[in-house]
């Protein structure tokens, strides 16, 4: 499949000199206006203990003030890192994944992995490693990693046991399927066969792209796995363990759940129905399967999650959306 780099988007830097040909990895970062965040993050990527050759995109996706950009520029113009800084002009989380993954493509005509890491994370100095390893050794096609929290204040580490911010798995393996792109490994040969856009545009400022793209890569037959050894820290603001954050997280995984849901069922018999079934029953059990977590958790916070994402799956029968990523500073 051919690909052609789209007039929405800018190439801001390229390292000069850049060997194109002799990546193996490319490395990808989405950015909004975290330009402080974006500079810890790039340094833990330019840090990275590996022999493999791997070159990063940044993708810009604030197309007037460009922040983040203007902090990272210097270091591809000075060939401090290796890679190229875009513009995605186009607003919203899937248009900026979907710019840096054809980047990748167009300019990379040799890599055989894409990895993801958000601006809002720290890359462990073995995380490129482990993930390409963790490839090569289960023979799979795709790879998710832990995304462990960091809060601001210490007093917050009580809520890395929340769903939300607990890592979906803990042995590295083959899995049956993965849910965030906040710490991923994409092989060449999957985004080749997917083709653009990746990401469903429908899921542009909800999120939830993510999801829906690796359950339809399962469709097509991809193999995933996850790697334990390869963590990636997320930096968690104080606003998102604010009670009100917390339960539009849980609508909106909700939502979210019954959307990739529909499309997997969309050609199976009674496949809308079955969706509707087990959302209601969800929403049904949410209560006693709420008050079991809390007992066992101590926190009803962690209890009540059940419960949103509950009605989350039933208000997306009746068209509701939470556009979380609509007012960026609020996420």
């Amino acid at each position: 499949m051919g690909f052609m780099m789209t007039d929405n988007i800018s190439v801001l830097a390229r390292t000069p000199g850049l060997r194109t040909d002799e990546i193996e990895v490319v490395v990808t970062t989405p950015t909004f206006k975290r330009p402080d965040h974006l500079l810890l993050t790039l340094n833990s990527v330019r840090a990275q203990v590996t022999k493999r050759k791997f070159a990063v995109i940044i993708m810009e996706n604030e197309a007037e003030k460009r922040e983040g950009a203007e902090a990272v520029k210097p270091l591809f113009d000075s060939g401090a890192v290796n890679g190229m800084l875009i513009v995605a002009h186009d607003r919203g989380n899937c248009n900026a994944y979907n710019a840096g993954w054809l980047t990748a493509l167009v300019n990379f005509p040799n890599f055989k992995s894409l990895l993801v890491i958000d601006d809002d994370e720290i890359a462990d100095p073995h995380w490129l490693e482990n993930m390409c390893a963790t490839r090569e050794k289960f023979g799979v096609d795709i790879v998710g990693g832990p995304q462990l929290p960091i809060f601001e204040k210490p007093e917050h580490r009580k809520w890395a046991d929340h769903p939300i911010f607990y890592p979906h798995y803990h042995e590295t393996g083959v899995v049956p399927i993965l849910y965030s792109s906040g710490n991923l490994l994409v092989g060449r040969n999957v985004l080749e066969k997917m083709g653009m856009p990746f990401l469903d545009l429908r899921f542009n400022f909800m999120g939830g792209g993510d999801s829906d793209f690796l359950s339809r890569t399962v469709a097509k037959g991809f193999k995933l796995a996850w790697c334990a050894e390869a963590p990636v820290h997320e930096t968690i603001p104080e606003r998102r363990i604010q009670s009100d954050w917390i339960r539009a997280r849980g609508l909106r995984n909700g939502v979210i759940s019954t959307l990739v849901e529909k499309r997997k069922r969309a050609n199976e018999p009674f496949g809308k129905a079955r969706t509707v079934a087990k959302s209601v029953a969800l929403l049904a059990a949410s209560p006693f399967r709420a008050a079991l977590k809390t007992v066992k958790s101590g926190s009803l916070a962690i209890g009540m999650y059940h419960v949103h994402i509950g009605i989350g799956r039933v208000l997306a029968e009746f068209g509701y959306q939470n556009e979380q990523y609509r007012q960026p500073e609020k996420n």
